[in-house]
């Protein structure tokens, strides 16, 4: 009778390990950022800029993309920026995480861990630390219904804890499409 407990106490164990282990990862703690947005914002070299971004979901909803553009004209210091970027969010099923991987046109290459609040109303996106580059942090922040802040930071290489601010905007919801 004792092994028969046993065995089927480690069997309910085992399963329900196996149930917590499945649980799907579920884009609820990042919808705030699904839609169309446009912003304002500034670069670390002074210059102001505006731009437009876009999260939304794509793959019959198993990821979750976000198209972004951004200008920042030229200075008597600056020439002018032009930026393009996607990103690519999705459920890495291994690391049982959100993770995401981005692209620009300058030829920047980064991968994510997101973390998103537990109050549904932020996201940080912490870049892969790799010996010799820097260190990425994009968040996230909404600050009232419609609309968000967002950062952009960068670690040096070999202090890949130490952010300062790159970029840092203001977003709100278009009124396009959403």
């Amino acid at each position: 009778m004792k092994k028969s407990m046993l065995c089927l106490l480690t069997i309910l164990i085992c399963q329900t390990l196996a149930a917590q282990q499945a649980a799907p990862i579920t884009w609820d703690s990042v919808k705030f950022l699904v839609g169309k947005w446009v912003g304002e914002g500034s670069a670390e070299t002074g210059q102001g800029g505006a731009g437009s971004c876009s999260f939304e979901p794509g793959l019959q909803g198993k990821v979750l993309i976000r198209e972004n553009h951004s200008e920042y004209p030229a200075t008597s210091e600056h020439p002018a920026i032009v930026h393009d970027d996607l990103m690519i969010v999705y459920a890495d099923e291994a690391r049982h995480a959100l993770r995401a991987f981005y692209t620009d046109n300058e030829g920047h290459v980064i991968h994510y861990t997101v973390r998103a609040g537990g109050d549904g109303k932020s996201a940080v996106f912490l870049g892969d630390a790799e010996p010799g580059a820097p260190r990425y942090r994009l968040t996230y922040t909404v600050t009232q219904p419609e609309h968000m802040t967002v950062d952009f930071e960068m670690a040096p290489p070999g202090k890949p804890d130490q952010f300062q601010k790159f970029i840092s905007g203001k977003l709100r919801k278009s009124e396009e499409g959403n």
